[in-house]
């Protein structure tokens, strides 16, 4: 499975110019320390400038229903 997950869309605005963003860490020159932004594998959408990270919480378990029944009807 693959450690990143891939938006097709922004989720705020709906575009879909992402690009895999990383923040600059402090040894780089030019880096910016006061970034607040500071999630790793998280996506940057050029459209609206916003840096956002895609998270799997898991799966929940079917809700499960009673099956009708198929016997005459009670009188």
């Amino acid at each position: 499975m693959s450690g990143r997950v891939v938006p097709y869309y922004c989720p705020y605005c709906g575009e879909e110019d992402l690009t895999p963003y990383e923040p600059p860490s402090d040894s780089e020159p030019g880096a910016r320390s006061d970034s607040d932004v500071g999630i790793r594998g998280a996506w940057h959408c050029a459209d609206c400038t916003r840096v956002f990270a895609v998270k799997y919480h898991g799966m929940e378990a079917a809700t499960t229903y009673a099956a009708p029944p198929t016997g005459p009807r009670p009188e």
